[in-house]
Order: C-alpha cells, then structure tokens, then sequence
C-alpha cells in the first residue's frame, strides 16, 4: 500500500512528507557532521594534552562552527517548512476534500451513516491526521533513514563495537511493532467509546426541549455519565496497553548504551581499540538514541492513526459518488415516473413499489395519501437526492440518473416539510435560492411568499440575524422564508412537500394565491394532507402502501368515492370537532 493510501493524503501531501522526511535526514546528518566536528576538535586537544603536541589553531575550527550553524539553521529551515507551513496547508486541502467528497456522495450515504459520526470524521480525525503528518511521519521516517546511513558509516568504521551499539533499535522496534496485535483492540474500542459519547451530548443537544418537557433530564445526564466513565476507562486501557510497550521499547534501547561501554571496554583493554575511538562512539550513540525516544511515542500515534482515523477518512474517499452529464438542457419539464420501486436500505421493505405517473409542464400534481405512503419519497427521487432500486424518473424522456445532481437541481425549486434554514440575515437566507438576485428581487419574492410584514417588524429588518435553523422565527416564519428562497431561484420544475403546513388559515390562503400566480406554466408537485389545499390541483396522485391506487382530477376521483373521497370526508367530520 502507498504512502497515499495508506495515510489518506492527496499526492501534494504525500510529495510534501517525503520531502519533509528528506529534510529531516539532511538535518540529522548534518548533526552528526557537528558530532564530527566536536571528536576532531577533542581528538587534538587530547594528543596536545598527553603528546606534547601543539595546541591546534583555533581559528579553523571557529570558522567552522559558523558555516556548520549556517548549514544547520537552513536545513532546519526547510524543515520546518515542509513539516509544518505546507503541511498544515494540506490538512486545510484535506478538510475542503472531505466536505467536497460529502458534497459529492448521494443523500442515501447520509441515511446510512451517522451525523456525529461524519462530524467526527471531519474534525476529530482529520486533527489526528494533521499532527501526524506534521509531527510524525517526516520525523519518523527521516530518523530511520538517517539512522541507516549512520549505522552503515559505523559498520564500516568498526563492525564489533556498531553491533554492540545498535542491536538494541532493531529489538526495540520489534517489540512495538508485536505489541500492536494488542493495542490496536484497544484503541479501536476507545474510537469507538469517543463516538457513543459524541451523539448522546449531540442528541441531548437537540432534544433538550423534549428531555426536560418529559422530565428525562436525571435519566439522560445519568446515561452521559455512563458514557463518559466508559469512555475514561477505555482510554485508560489505551494509553497504558501502549504505553507500556513504549516505556519498555526505550529501556531496551538503553542497553546498548551498556553493551556499547562493554564491549568498547574490554577492546580498549586489549588494544583492539584506542580511547579516541571509544569516545567517539559514546558521543554518536548518545546521538542516535534521542530522536528514537520521540520515535517511539510517535509510533504509538501513527498506529492510532493507522488503525483509526485513516481508514475513516479513506471510507469516505472510496464511497461512490453520484455521478452524470454536465449538461441538461430539455426542451419540455415533464417528469415521468415509470415502474419505480425504491426502498431506503438494503433487504428493507420498498417505500414505494412499482409507482407510474406523469406530472405534465404546466400542471399542478398533488400527491395524496396516508403518512408513510411514499409521497415525499417520490419528490426526493424526483430531484435524484436518491437513485430508484427499479424503474425510471424521467424528466422530457431523461433518465435523472444520468444526470449530475448539481446540473439536474438548478431546474428545481424545492420547499420540503423540514425546513431548514442558516444563521444568517433574512435576507442571505433567501437569497440562497439564487446567488446573483438583487435586493429587489429578493424583496419581491419575499413579498409574494407573506414575509414582508414580519420581517419589518424584526429589529433590524431584512438583516436580522435569525439565528440557527431559524431560530429566532416561529414554524410559520421560516416555512415562508423557505417558500420565498424557492421562489427566487423561480426553476421549471417545484416541489412543494406541505410547504404550507406551518401556516394560519389566514396566511395560508394568501400564500396559495401567490404560489398560484407564480408557479403559472412550470411542472409542480405539490404534497399536502390537508384535502383543501389540492382540491383546485389539476391531477391527484392518491397513494397507499407505496403504490398508487388512485388518479385523476379532484372532481372525479370525489365521484369515484374511492380513498381519495374518504380522506376529504375524514377531515370535513374532523374539522366540525370541538373539546
């Protein structure tokens, strides 16, 4: 497996570690020159001392101090920037990469997946991903490749006392590596913990309301700090299951500082070796032992990395994205629904089965029934947020899954039950419906869908900071700042899922009259449960268990009694209800 893959980096930042890890080596060297440097120097003053030789010009060796600090700075210079200034720079590349890949993937990844856990993803790991690309991965491989090169300097220099100074980091490192095979159980188990604990306070988060209306407050805060020991306690398992073999890994390290002094002993007894030469491996082992401490707990990261938080990352890289043609330009708007069957997960019951009708360009279509008959299914396979198991949506004879989601979507205005909006003004939330639209026309949408009049009474009008999702506005406000962004982007095809639901009679009867006037001669499908609000609709769709098992104008299918005809009965006994 490549650095790429392995890592989840993108081939500048892979390019970017490799020349970190290079820079790296080039600093370490360069060191060791200066360990060079400091033998050569003591080396003189030694014979002058028990030779009689003169003392050596010190001039020289000055000299050669600055060029080396010269060297030294601007090697740590291109080290520093590789390992940290680009690297930081691809951790931001990687964060827009990943919202990209989600901006890309099909709405059904998102039913599948949980929220906290992709919030997870994007932040908790792509942090782990960037402390190891910065602080890890070029320091670690740069240490052992210069290692190496120093290692065989010293084979060559003298095998005996090389061996009795290295055996320990080929041992040590073993042994880290063997105990992976019980860490990494542990650290997954921790991921894991960290991800439970996320989605309760997020749950808690958007539920307070609910949990303190049904006094669930004692029980939720008592499964928090359920959640929170666990999450201590496998952490504690964690660190210890790696620290330990790291604490180990470095004592063993240190025994070649001890097998080094032995064998540099009992050679330098026996004249195999002189004083200078058994200094001077002191001085280089004590070097190369260093860098290896900070190694080794980098190796515990990387192995969290490696385990965890890379593979999340590349899951996400390696989903199927929804994919079509950039162009779609259709001569008419009519959308066709043939033979669709489709169901949210795989070996689950099918939403809809079988459905087959057509929402002609300049017609109102209503699509009626029970809850849980499919009608907001058929509008989201519409705008292809999901692909149908079986069959075809058509849009003028086009199959939509042929087509490039953000391509097909620019020809819908979509206003669904959930509404959503961003913290922002009024005005910037509306305006998402079309990005060039001037202030005017913004104002003039805002108008036909009822907002006017509460907006200006806000505090500071249209540039009221609502808060989040709307939160400053009441269920109605927001439902008519959605109508209003959906007409803005005025597209040829609407789909409105109880885009009044939220509305006073009052309100409600005006903003039909102003979506009738403006939703003139484009294709719209229209989901309503209240049987009054389709009842001037050119066509009804009445739907059941997922299938359609009614169609046609209101008039007939009211002539029909058939279901249509008993859900308009229902709510006229029900409107006549009092307490």
């Amino acid at each position: 497996m490549s650095m790429k893959e392995k890592y989840a980096l993108t081939d500048e930042g892979a390019k970017n570690v490799r020349l970190g890890a290079f820079w790296t080596v080039v600093v370490n060297i360069v060191a060791m020159f200066g360990v060079g440097f400091f033998f050569i120097l003591m080396d003189q003053l030694v014979r002058a001392l028990t030779q009689g030789e003169p003392l050596p010009d010190m001039l020289p060796y000055a000299i050669g101090l600055v060029v080396f600090a010269i060297v030294l700075w601007t090697a740590h210079w291109f080290q520093y920037d590789y390992t940290y200034g680009k690297t930081y720079r691809e951790s931001g590349k990687q964060r827009i990469g990943l919202a990209e890949r989600l901006r890309e993937l099909p709405l059904s990844f998102f039913g599948k997946r949980d929220l906290a856990d992709l919030t997870e993803t994007i932040m908790t790991d792509a942090t782990t991903m960037e402390h190891v690309y910065s602080h890890v991965l070029p320091y670690l491989y740069g240490t052992c490749i210069s290692t190496g090169i120093v290692a065989a300097c010293l084979l060559v220099f003298n095998w005996q006392l090389a061996l009795a100074a290295l055996w320990s980091v080929p041992v040590a490192f073993a042994t880290l590596f063997w105990s992976r095979r019980f860490s990494a159980p542990l650290m997954r188990k921790t991921r894991s913990h960290a991800l439970d604990m996320t989605e309760n306070t997020q749950e808690m988060l958007e539920c307070v309301r609910e949990i303190r209306a049904t006094n669930q407050v004692d029980a939720y805060l008592g499964q928090a700090d359920s959640l929170i020991d666990r999450h201590e306690k496998s952490l504690f398992k964690s660190e210890v299951g790696m620290g330990i073999p790291v604490q180990f890994t470095q004592v063993i390290m240190r025994f070649g500082i001890a097998t080094t002094i032995l064998a540099g002993s009992l050679m330098l007894a026996d004249g195999s070796i002189g004083f200078m030469v058994m200094f001077g491996f002191l001085l280089v082992v004590s070097r190369i032992y260093a860098p290896f401490d900070q190694s080794m707990l980098m190796l515990a990261e990387l192995f969290m990395a490696t385990e965890v938080a890379a593979p999340r990352m590349k899951a996400l890289y390696d989903e199927p994205v929804a994919t079509g043609s950039k162009t779609f330009k259709p001569c008419g708007y009519d959308v066709t629904f043939e033979d669709v069957t489709f169901s949210y997960g795989d070996g689950d019951e099918p939403v809809v089965s079988n459905v087959s009708f057509v929402a002609s360009e300049g017609e109102v279509t209503a699509l009626v029934g029970p809850s849980g008959s499919g009608k907001s299914t058929l509008t989201k396979l519409a705008a292809r947020f999901w692909d149908a198991d079986s069959g075809r949506v058509l849009v003028d004879g086009v199959d939509v899954t042929t087509i490039d989601p953000e391509t097909l979507l620019k020809d819908y205005s979509v206003v669904f039950q959930d509404v959503l909006l961003f913290d922002d003004t009024v005005m910037g939330n509306i305006r998402l419906g079309r990005r060039d639209a001037t202030d005017e026309e913004v104002l003039a949408a805002a108008k036909a869908a009822m907002c006017d009049d509460f907006v200006r009474k806000l505090p500071q009008g249209y540039d009221t900071m609502i808060g989040e999702n709307g939160s400053k506005l009441s269920g109605g406000e927001r439902q008519r700042i959605s109508i209003a962004r959906a007409l803005l982007k005025g597209s040829p095809i609407v789909l409105l899922d109880e885009a009044t639901a939220s509305l006073d009679v009052e309100n409600e009867s005006q903003v039909q009259q102003a979506l009738s006037n403006l939703l003139a001669g484009k294709t719209v499908i229209v989901i309503a449960h209240r049987m009054r609000t389709v009842m001037s609709a050119d066509k009804i769709v009445v739907l059941d268990e997922g299938r359609v098992v009614e169609e046609g104008s209101p008039d007939n299918l009211l002539a029909e009694n058939g279901l249509f005809a008993r859900m308009v009965n229902l709510q006229g006994q029900s409107s006549a209800w009092t307490l």
